[in-house]
């Protein structure tokens, strides 16, 4: 395996009228914002962090998906990505308050 861990952020941008989106803006602000973390942290070789369109949790975004583990995360901000990097990219602990739970249909 070429990375350790890879996130995609959703990055896909509705028409509007449509329903909701994670849309482009946010979601590029979120990668940008990962990439800097993970390049503090020294750990840009071997996580790699990148946009990516619909990931199918439109209601709950801006989402992001953690693989290999397959962890979905939901109204996701800027803010949070120091913690998400630290906990769950650093010390695999995901954040159990972003955490999306598919347990009801999106």
């Amino acid at each position: 395996m070429k990375y350790k861990k890879h996130v995609f952020i959703c990055t896909n941008q509705r028409p509007p009228g449509a329903k909701q989106s994670c849309g482009e803006e946010h979601g590029l602000a979120l990668v940008a914002a990962f990439k800097e973390e993970l390049r503090k942290h020294k750990i840009f070789v071997e996580i790699r962090a990148q946009k990516s369109g619909c990931i199918d949790v439109c209601l709950q975004g801006p989402a992001l998906v953690v693989y290999p583990e397959g962890i979905f995360y939901g109204a996701v901000t800027i803010s949070d990505v120091p913690e998400i990097v630290e906990e769950h990219l650093v010390n695999d602990r995901p954040v159990e308050r972003l955490k999306l739970s598919f347990e009801k249909e999106y």
